[in-house]
This record gives C-alpha cells, structure tokens and sequence, in this order.
C-alpha cells in the first residue's frame, strides 16, 4: 500500500534544526540575478550534460542567472534534505529545477525525490519546477478545482510546478484516442502505486460524463512489486475479456504486469494496451523485452527535447518570473535561505511564484493552473513498433487529437499483414445510406461522433509525421458501419476498416474479381461489408452471412413537373369519341333534324321552292348544325328552330344527348388538367407494361416497353451502374434489353440521380434498397420508384466472409438477434427512412400556369387560322367566282343547305335575313313612328336585293 513520506521528512527537519550553522551567505551582486538549483540524476547529468552548469548557458536569459547544480545519487531522504538545505543556506536560492525524468529504473527514485521536493516547497514556498513531466503524476492534487488559483495556492502553499501533463490530462488524450477508434470497451488495470486510486476515479468520472457510450467491463488492482503472488495475479487477469487494457503502474511494475500478461495470452497483435508516461520510461532507451509489440504510451512532447533544452526552460520560467516581478515592483526578490522556518505567506499573494505561473518564452506558452500543471501540455502518442522503437503515431495538444492511422502496428514496412486471430481487415464501398464518406474535421484531424476512422489508398504523399503515407484517413458512417460497430462490440473483435479502390462491389473481369469480392477472394480483406447483394455466382466463391436488409431490384423515375400535354383538354375522350361525336352524330342528327323538317307539312312541306316565298320556311341543313352545336356547347347565340314536331323532338333528344357528354367531359376534365402523377405497377423486367408516370405521355400509354425500348421514338432510355448483381442480373437474363441500356449505364447512383432530373434518362434500374432511400431523401421528392418501392428478383444484402470462416458463424447469431430485438428495425428507421412517401398515385395540386393551358391556345391559334382561310375563300367566291355562274334552277338545293350561298348565286336576297328587318306597323296609330319604320325598311332592302332604286320597284317589292 501507498505511505506518506510526510512525518519521517518533519523529523528530518528537526535534525537538521540542530545541526551547527551553515556558512554565511554570499553577498548580492549589484546587477539583478537570481540563483537557481539544478537537481540532477547522477545518470543523465553525467550522460548528457557533461559539464558544469554555469551562467554562461543562460545569457539570453533577461537576468543573470547563478545556477547550482545538486547530483542525486541514491534516495536517502536526509542526505537529499541536508544538501538542499546547505545550498539554500549559501546561495539564496530564488527557486529549484527538478530533473524529474522517469527513465529506464529511475521511476521509484524520481517518485521519491519529487515527495521530497514538493514537501520542502510547501514549508518553505521555494518554487520547484519539475522539467520532465515526470513528477506529473506522482504528486497528488494541491489544490480544489473549483478554487481562484490565488486563493488556492495560498491556502495549500504549494510551489511545486510540473512542466508535464497531469495524470488528468493523460487520462484524457487516452480516451480521445479510445473515442478516434471506437474502442468503447476496455478493462482498467493498476498497481498499489500512490495515485492509482486517482487515476479509477478520473476513468470513471469520465466515463460517466461523456457522451461517447463507454463500457468499462473490468477494474483490476493488482499488488506488482518484488514478491507478489504470480499465480494470483495469472488468475485475475484470465478473468479479463477486454481487448482494449488501460494500465496504470511504474516502469518496473510495468515489466512484471506484461510478462504475468502474456503467460495468460493477453499480449499480441489481438490486443490493445494503452500505458501513461510513468510505465513508459525513457523513450530514447530500448524498451525492455517483456513491452509487446504495440503497446501505445502517452506521454510529454519534453521526451523530443535534450536535457540541456528542459534545463534552459525550466530556469527560464524562474528568470521571467523574476523578470516580472521586477517590472511590477522595482527589484528581485531575496532568495530562501532557510529551510528551518516556516514560509510566511504574503496577504496579497504577491510573491515571485505567483508571477512564474504565466510565462510566454520564445513563443512557447509555459503557463501553468491551479494545480501547478501546464495548463496547455502537449501530448505525444507513442507506440511499440516491430522493430521495437518508440514510434510517434500521434499528438495532442489544445484539445486536439492528431493521429496517424493506424494507431498500432499491425502493418510492417510492406505493409505485410500481422497474424492477429481477433483483429479484421474489412472491406467496404461508399453508397448511401449504407456507407457514408467524410473527410476528417480540418482542424483536430479527428472524426467526428458517431462515425469511424476509415483509410482510402493515397499518392503517397507527406504526413505531419514525416514520411509518406500509404493511406488517405477519411470517416466513415452509415448504416453497415452501425452494424460493423454492433458486431465488434457483441462478437469481440477489433477492426481496420478501409475502402476499396480497384472496383465497384465485384465483378468478374478477364478471370480475375475486382471490388469488395475480390478483396475477400484473394484474402486481402477478412470481411466486406456494405450494400453487397447476395446472388448465386458470388456464393459459390466466398461465404455470405445472413441478409441484414431486404433488397432485390427496382426501377426509379423521376417525376413530372405537372405540366400536362397540349392534348389534355381532348384526353376527357378518346379520339374515336370525338369523331363520333362531331363528324358523324353531329353531322347525321343535323340531316335528320332538316329531313324531318323538309316532310314536315309546316316546313317545307316536301318542296324547297316554297323557302323561295317571303315567309316560306327558312330552316336549313346549316342551321341545324349550329343549333346542335350551340346546344352542345350551352352557348346563348341565335339560332333557327325547327318548325316540325318530329323535328323538335330529335332537337330534345339531341339536348339530352348533349347534357350527358358535357358533364361527363367537365368531370374527366378536371382529372386530366391537373398536375396527376401516376406511377403504373408493372409485375417485372419482361412485363410488357409501362412503368414509368406522366413524365413523357407515351409512359401513360403503355408504348414503352423493358423488352421493346424502340417501340417508341425517342427510344426509351434506362440504365444502372455497371460491375454490380444488378447490371449482373440483367445481363443474364435479358440479353437485348442488357445490349440497349449500356450506353445509358451511369458511373454512380448520384450521377444517375442527377441524370433523371435534368432529362438525360428516363428510367434507372438499381437495388431496391438503395432507390428506396435515394427517393425517401430527394429533395423537393421528385424522384420515385416504380410501383410504390415494388423490388423484382428479391435477395438481400450480406457480409462477405472467406470460404470456411470462422467468423460466420458468430455473425449470423450475432445478426439474427439484432433483427429479433429490433435494433436492425432501429437502425432503418435512422438511415433508410425519408420523408417523401411512396405511393402508387399521387396528385399535386398548383395553379395551372401558360404550359398547363397550351393546348387550348393552340387549338385557338388554329381556328384563327382557319377562319382566315375561310374569309380568303368567301371573299373569292363572292367577288369572283359568283359571277361565272348562270342562274339556274339547278342550284335550288342549295336552299336546303344555306340562304347565304344560295343567294350569292342567285344574286337575290336572302328570305332569311328579312326576319332581322322591322316591318312597318300599318295598323299602329302611331303614324310617325311606322312612317320611320317604313322608310327604313325600305331603304334595307333596296340596299340588300340588289334591284333598280326607283320607287315603283320598292313600291312592288312592298306590297308582295
């Protein structure tokens, strides 16, 4: 167990309390200066300083610096104590800087020296600043946390400053690193060493405040000094079932844990241990033999500096101090010179310490908090390679975590794989939602939550490490790798997840597999995983696990953008409707209507002579087609009707007749003009259907076939992405239809998205459970599948393992219960699900713009036209062609057709138009009125017959 050095020290003081009296001290140099210690080991002073430390080194320094160098060669208490003190006695020291590196064997006697030196700090408020960050973690807590750093450091009187990383901070850049590689379940060993308990408290406190789902599975406190039970502690570590291991211990412990460790089989490429720089040692001195291959240590970036760099900085911190203090208050400080009395703190706090907390020097940031820690350390990750040679694989500093992937050396210089039987390389395929791609976040070179590191093959181009790197690190996430997550987590297995390059998911070319398939073929890869289909050629060269999602193949359209065809006003009827109606019902009853007219005896009364006569009959066969049409039409225009009875009859009976077709039009109508978008089911590849909605009208009416693409002009477009089950499926199946879709084959599903918006293809055929997303998640919904999502050749997706592993078995049970607890149902429902509904018809609704209503301008533009025709024709017949012709009673028929043309050929007036004239009113009283009548009578029909103008004619004409 741990003890407190602190009452043999206190007894220790009082010895030295009545030791005869040291030397009077130097007198002060009239230029300002400091003096400080310098604590060396006898090892790394003599290896590498090599000299006597004088003020020479630290002209640069903004005061004169005196150092004094004190060589610790063993670990008595008293002869440290006697020696410090018989320095501080002669040279006044204004502060100490501790050597405290934890080197090969030097762990226990830094630990001690530290205790020592921070108990003579607190007594004496002589500054101590330790160099190496070794000290961090053996020098328990000074201060509450919550505390002002003045207010805290004056109730503690703590001096001691650690140019390192608490074991807080350490702790932290652990589980950063932990977070990168989503390793979420570990195991905590560590020794009796002083702060173990600290260091389970800082894991759990963490652990329980994160975000990150963390399980720790195991907390082991394991006695590893000389004489410890190795059976005992065999037995307790065959209890762990983690493969990632958290170690807290010294150097020496270390060795004994990892030895104890691999007996029982918990070293190897198959495990994960992450070790602080107390365990680490020295990185600059080879490791000792019982370190496995892979270890990763977290400690200082001081590790990178010389002895003589930690010595300039740590007396640098002291010297700006002074520096400050002098600025603020006109002189330095006197040193301490008695380690015997009590230090007596000022009220104000106003001390050198206090101005030694914030120190900027040469650019570097040396400020210290309120437990006397850096307050912004940087970290270097570490980790054990082949060779075994400390390898950088990382740093961290500010919060930010940058690492070089992967983290362990699983990969030799050729990238020659490591036999690991519970490491997986897995292969995988960007392809939404399933795998999702992101670059890592630009300023921590992290991923972010919820997704995991994945690797791409680069150019070999330089790292922050310094040599080229074979990989491009990227992120991965999505919907397999949730599943790959849950795998690792439930089956136990590490992963190095990366994607492939060579290919798409697996195709057969000249002999040889490319894609995801290819890489678990040739055994590059222990599993692929992602939207890989399961189908009969691929089963019969690699194993498959049981489908996680159902798919097989479906067809997507894009959308109409509402805008009907110039033909949809006549699309209520079909066309053989229409020339029913107006070419041979309209024309038919219109000569029914005038024969029964022509026999009736109050019309014509079998003779078209009698329509000669003013007040004869003057119903015609044009008459009647306007009448049925003004009827048709509900139009208010004048109109002749019948005289005839049988006649009228067939007029009612026409009316009915028309009341029917209008409403049924009006009603088909609506349904035709507005923005319908229609999605037809078709029942497979060969149905002879349509399967496409109202984007082009030829999709309506089933011209467009799979089998028969040409039927229709343009020919119907459709492809899919080549090198894939269903480019596979159709090639084997469908020859023809396989033979007109290559040159629409699209390099990705975003290409062939984008190539259905803009018009470019008509149709892409692809899984279905990639459309279906592809639709749920299209913006503004544009984008649908056939037949409400309906997937012909149905199979699934699978994880693609080698023939005769031993993996498939676990997996299969692993995903059997996943779809039975319903986290596979879970899942879809976070990635596959959209918000745009599939359905078979869907109507939207907008207001019809100038598009919607072209057709009926069209039809306008038309009858203009034509009407223009008709005028140039009439115009010619009037003035021209009339006058070659003789009257003649020959052309009487065409008094049964129209009055119009029968008078412009027969140069009279026609009967008809009289009935528009008022008649003069001879028996009105009113004399001056029917006297205007007349003369206006008159004066319309000498205009209008075309007869002589004197009077004795209009006189005749008159009384006739």
């Amino acid at each position: 167990m741990a003890f407190s050095p602190w009452p043999p020290l206190f007894l220790l003081l009082l010895l030295l309390a009545s030791s005869p009296l040291p030397l009077p001290a130097r007198p002060l140099l009239l230029h300002p200066s400091i003096n400080v210690a310098v604590v060396f080991s006898g090892s790394s002073y003599q290896t590498e300083v090599r000299g006597r430390l004088s003020g020479e080194n630290f002209v640069d320094l903004p005061v004169v610096v005196s150092p004094v160098t004190v060589l610790v060669n063993d670990t008595n208490p008293r002869d440290l104590l006697t020696h410090l003190c018989d320095t501080m006695a002669t040279e006044k020291l204004h502060g100490v800087v501790f050597e405290d590196d934890v080197g090969s064997g030097a762990g226990a006697q830094v630990a001690e020296v530290a205790q020592i030196l921070d108990f003579l700090s607190t007594q004496t408020a002589l500054p101590i600043v330790g160099i190496s960050g070794g000290s961090a973690i053996v020098i328990p807590y000074k201060v509450q946390s919550n505390l002002p750093a003045s207010s805290a450091w004056e109730a503690e009187g703590s001096s001691f400053l650690q140019m390192g990383a608490s074991l807080e901070q350490q702790v932290l850049c652990m589980f950063k690193m932990m977070e990168e590689y989503d390793w979420g379940e570990f195991a905590v060993i560590t020794s009796l060493l002083p702060g173990y308990d600290t260091f389970v408290d800082i894991v759990e406190t963490y652990t329980d405040t994160s975000y990150f789902l963390w399980n720790v599975q195991d907390v082991l406190s394991l006695e590893m000094s000389v004489g410890a039970s190795e059976a005992k502690t065999k037995r307790l570590l065959q209890q762990l079932d983690s493969q990632v291991l958290l170690a807290y211990c010294s150097y020496d412990e270390a060795q004994f844990l990892f030895r104890q460790a691999a007996e029982v089989g918990l070293v190897g490429p198959g495990y994960i241990w992450i070790i602080p720089s107390l365990a680490v040692g020295n990185p600059n001195s080879p490791p000792p033999d019982s370190f496995p291959v892979g270890v990763i240590g977290v400690i200082t970036d001081q590790w990178r500096k010389s002895l003589r760099q930690r010595v300039r900085e740590g007396v640098a911190i002291v010297a700006k101090g002074a520096e400050s203090f002098k600025k603020q208050h006109g002189f330095v400080p006197e040193g301490h010179g008695d380690c015997t009395k009590p230090a007596k703190h000022s009220s104000d706090n106003n001390t050198l310490f206090r101005h030694m907390l914030n120190v900027t020097w040469e650019r570097k940031d040396l400020s210290f908090n309120n437990q006397g820690f850096l307050s912004n350390p940087s970290m270097v990750i570490i980790a054990l390679d082949r060779e075994r040679i400390w390898d950088k694989v990382g740093t961290y500093a500010r919060g930010i975590l940058q690492v070089r992937y992967p983290v362990w050396p699983r990969y030799g210089s050729f990238l020659d794989k490591v036999s690991d039987d519970r490491h997986l390389t897995v292969a995988t395929l960007e392809e939404h939602p399933f795998v999702m791609v992101e670059n890592v976040d630009p300023g921590t070179g992290t991923c972010v939550r919820n997704t995991v590191p994945c690797r791409r093959q680069s150019n070999h181009t330089e790292s922050i490490f310094s040599h080229p790197e074979a990989y491009t690190k990227l992120c991965c996430k999505g919907f397999c790798i949730d599943i790959l997550k849950k795998l690792s987590r439930n089956i136990k297995f590490s992963y190095d997840l990366y994607l492939v390059t060579n290919g798409k998911h697996g195709k057969l070319v000249r002999g040889t597999w490319n894609g995801m398939i290819g890489e678990v073929l040739y055994r590059r890869a222990d599993m692929a995983i992602g939207s890989l289909t399961i189908n009969e050629e691929r089963s019969e060269i690699i194993d498959f696990s049981v489908p996680f999602v159902e798919t097989g193949i479906s067809v997507m359209v894009a959308r109409s953008n509402g805008t009907v065809s110039p033909s949809a006003f006549l699309e209520p009827y079909s066309p053989a409707v229409w020339v029913m109606m107006f070419v041979m019902c309209l024309t038919v009853v219109a000569v029914t209507v005038f024969v029964f007219e022509y026999f009736s005896p109050v019309g014509y009364n079998r003779s078209l002579v009698s329509a000669k006569s003013p007040g004869g009959p003057r119903f015609t066969i044009g008459k009647s087609v306007w009448l049925l049409w003004g009827i048709v039409f509900n139009n208010s225009v004048p109109v002749e009707n019948p005289k005839g009875t049988t006649s009228k009859i067939m007029v009612l009976v026409w009316a009915f007749f028309a009341v029917i077709f209008l409403a049924s039009y009006t009603a088909n109508l609506a349904a035709f003009m507005i923005q319908e978008q229609y999605i037809d089911t078709v029942s497979g590849l060969s149905d002879k259907k349509t399967f496409c909605g109202d984007r082009t009208e030829r999709s309506r009416r089933g011209s467009t076939q799979f089998q028969k693409p040409h039927e229709h002009y343009p020919p119907f477009r459709f492809g899919t992405v080549p090198n894939g089950s269903t480019e596979r499926n159709i090639r084997s199946n469908y020859i023809d239809m396989h033979t007109h879709m290559v040159k629409y084959n699209q390099k990705g599903v975003e290409e062939a998205l984008e190539s259905l918006k803009t018009g470019k293809l008509d149709a892409f055929i692809y899984d279905a459970a990639v459309l279906n997303y592809m639709a749920g998640k299209d913006e503004g919904c544009k984008l649908v599948t056939i037949g409400s999502g309906k997937v012909f050749a149905t199979t699934g997706y699978g994880i693609a393992l080698p023939k005769g592993s031993r993996w498939k078995r676990p997996i299969d049970l692993a995903l059997l219960q996943f779809l039975g607890d319903g986290d596979t149902e879970r899942l879809e429902t976070v990635w596959l699900s959209g918000i745009c509904q599939n359905e078979k018809n869907e109507v939207m609704s907008s207001k019809l713009d100038i598009d919607n209503m072209a057709g009926v301008f069209y039809m306008l533009l038309v009858a203009m036209g034509l009407s223009l025709l008709v005028f140039a024709w009439e115009h010619l017949l009037y003035w021209k062609l009339r006058h070659s012709l003789h009257k003649s009673q020959k052309l009487d028929f065409l008094l049964s057709i129209s009055r119009g043309i029968y008078s412009c050929f027969n140069g009279v007036e026609d009967p008809g138009r009289s009935s528009g004239l008022a008649k003069p009113d001879l028996t009105s009283n009113y004399a001056q009125a029917n006297m205007l009548k007349m003369l206006r009578t008159a004066k319309d029909l000498v205009s209008t017959a075309n007869v002589e103008t004197s009077l004795d004619n209009a006189t005749k004409t008159i009384e006739h």
